[in-house]
């Protein structure tokens, strides 16, 4: 049995959790990536329960950058090679504490950071080593829900899911008729 959850941050890598981890780069230069919408949604659906979401991630893409913007992601750090310095600072910034942290990754350069957290996650295509170092493997593929997958888990390990779900979309829908 997994201890209650008190999540307070969501910390998330870009490449393989975010999206399917393939890089699509133009002639031109331009980098493509495709994020899936259940993983926004439940990144919504987290920020209006009050989790702050942010994103620590290796690579620098105006992708993210314009996804972010969307979701409306609290933190948005790119380029980072050590992801658990600045988890550190966050973590300090907003007086939380280790337990209150979740970050979901899925390759070797995420280790530092998931064995300093308080509940972490992989996707299932994720590197054998990051799963079996992980609280919880997703059924699904990065970039194809993994993240809503475990959001919703998270959510549901600290209320009633069905009641935050209910309340959200009273609140946030808007369905016309």
């Amino acid at each position: 049995m997994m201890k209650r959850l008190d999540i307070k941050l969501i910390v998330l890598d870009v490449d393989g959790v975010l999206t399917d981890g393939k890089l699509l780069i133009g002639s031109n230069g331009v980098e493509f990536k495709s994020f899936h919408v259940k993983d926004g949604m439940g990144i919504s659906l987290a920020k209006y329960y009050g989790i702050k979401v942010v994103i620590i991630t290796g690579r620098k893409s105006e992708a993210v950058r314009i996804r972010a913007k969307e979701l409306k992601i609290d933190y948005v750090y790119e380029g980072i090679t050590d992801k658990l310095s600045v988890l550190k600072e966050i973590i300090k910034t907003l007086n939380l504490k280790p337990e209150n942290v979740f970050f979901m990754g899925d390759d070797i350069n995420d280790l530092p950071v998931i064995n300093n957290v308080g509940f972490s996650a992989a996707p299932n295509d994720a590197a054998q080593i990051v799963k079996n170092a992980v609280d919880f493997v997703s059924n699904l593929n990065g970039g194809n829900g993994a993240v809503r997958e475990v959001i919703d888990y998270i959510l549901s390990q600290q209320d009633d899911y069905d009641y935050i779900v209910k309340n959200y979309v009273k609140e946030k829908i808007v369905i016309n008729q």
